[in-house]
């Protein structure tokens, strides 16, 4: 059987599949920029907050995937939720970066201007702080998106949802029939999903990002 035959043949099962790893990588990155941005937001202001925010999710990154998934395994148990804790914790140190480099990046005169205007703290974040750190925080959620989706498909290894499932049973089966068509395909269901996410957020930038921040 050749690969567009065992694409023909499966492709029920590989739709299922690649819904599900977007579905766990959305939902994950939702998770990641909320609790990103709200650490972002609480250090920023503080060098010594903010450096030990950023070595803190740097330190994260550095432990391997599955060591992670191994060790939350017995605390949570198989399926989804070892996948979206550990896919949660991986995708913060680029939007923590991200957003702490945006928000210190601000103009002081434009927050000056706003607490000129009678603006209170909370408006000041919200209406011109946040609005103008958008850019780079976006860029890191790009980035996370794209570590996320490779990352996830480890999540095979707790009984996770993915496209990882296809391919470990491919690397499994090495030397079966379809051993290589099983690793190809999920393979190349997480390439095409980290570029359609990437799609998404180019267009989210251009929607979102006036003309004169972007240039």
């Amino acid at each position: 059987m050749n690969f567009w035959e065992f694409l023909e043949s499966r492709h029920q099962q590989l739709l299922t599949d690649t819904l599900q790893h977007a579905s766990a990588v959305f939902q994950c990155m939702v998770l990641a920029t909320v609790i990103g941005v709200l650490i972002g937001v609480a250090t920023y202001r503080s060098e010594l907050a903010g450096n030990f925010a950023t070595a803190t999710t740097a330190t994260i990154l550095t432990i391997p995937s599955l060591a992670m998934i191994g060790l939350l395994v017995p605390v949570v148990g198989l399926g989804v939720a070892p996948t979206v804790i550990a896919l949660t914790l991986y995708g913060l140190l680029p939007i923590v970066r991200n957003a702490i480099v945006g928000l210190r990046g601000v103009d002081p005169q434009l927050v000056d201007a706003a607490r000129g205007i009678g603006m209170s703290r909370l408006a000041q974040l919200l209406r011109v702080e946040l609005p103008l750190a958008w850019p780079p925080i976006l860029t890191g959620i790009r980035v996370a998106t794209q570590m996320l989706m490779g990352i996830a498909a480890i999540a095979a290894f707790a009984s996770g949802p993915g496209l990882g499932n296809i391919i470990f049973r491919g690397v499994a089966s090495l030397g079966s029939a379809n051993a290589i068509n099983q690793v190809l395909a999920g393979t190349l269901g997480i390439v095409i999903l980290a570029l359609l996410f990437d799609a998404v957020y180019v267009l989210i930038g251009r929607l979102t990002i006036p003309r004169g921040i972007r240039a």
